[in-house]
């Protein structure tokens, strides 16, 4: 009989078969968060143990959450992720986005609320540089573009009035959601937010154009204009 034959499979073969079972019965909510990278990092490195690189990765990055955004940049720069394991990781991520995104659109979005900050959070608050974001409704106020118009450095991101009321007129919009990040971590408005927000809205009043709210969105939580009073 051959070697081939008699090898035995490797220690990590029968704990991956445990962890799919698991996940196939209970869903994400029956594995720790670094059992789940494992699940993920499974499908891109088939022939190694991945349970230490799946802790590392967790420490790194903060978490679960900060290992799908980080960069492929930050990621390729792990021992022992190539590329294929940074594309699966990535792939994962910009499937979750996609399917947030797809449950909001075309739908109102003042009563899908809670939808729209996960949205907003999961895209945005992992960013490292500031991006500007419109949500553009029509009457119903429905979703029906989402668009980054401008994105800046780590403390500031350009916007300009006239650019967002003449794309909100190319749309056909009839309402706004203004979105932006603070890569700081703190969803504190700035004056210089505030002050953005109210020129924004001066700019929409002559085409009957309703700036509904400005969601402030980071890693540590998200302000809302209108709740705050901010407008």
């Amino acid at each position: 009989m051959s070697n081939a034959a008699t090898k035995e499979p490797p220690h990590y073969s029968g704990h991956r078969d445990r962890l799919r079972e698991r996940f196939l019965k209970g869903g994400a909510e029956a594995l720790a968060d670094y059992e789940l990278l494992e699940l993920i990092l499974f499908m891109a490195i088939p022939r190694r143990d991945v349970k230490p690189l799946a802790k590392e990765l967790l420490a790194r990055f903060g978490g679960f959450s900060g290992v799908m955004n980080a960069s492929p940049r930050e990621l390729t720069a792990v021992k022992g992720l190539s590329e294929t394991s940074v594309a699966a990781l990535k792939a994962v991520t910009a499937s979750a986005h996609y399917l947030m995104r797809h449950e909001i659109m075309k739908r109102p979005v003042l009563n899908s609320w809670n939808r729209l900050i996960d949205f907003c959070q999961a895209t945005m608050a992992h960013e490292n540089r500031e991006h500007f974001r419109i949500l553009f409704l029509n009457k119903k106020n429905e979703l029906i573009a989402d668009e980054i118009q401008q994105s800046g450095t780590v403390d500031h991101t350009p916007a300009y009035p006239r650019e967002i009321m003449k794309r909100a007129l190319e749309l056909g919009a009839t309402a706004l959601i203004l979105v932006h990040n603070h890569p700081s971590g703190d969803p504190t408005p700035s004056q210089a937010d505030v002050d953005m927000t109210r020129a924004v809205i001066e700019a929409g009043k002559p085409f009957a154009i309703v700036i509904h709210d400005h969601i402030v969105v980071s890693r540590n939580g998200y302000s809302s204009f209108k709740t705050m009073g901010l407008m």
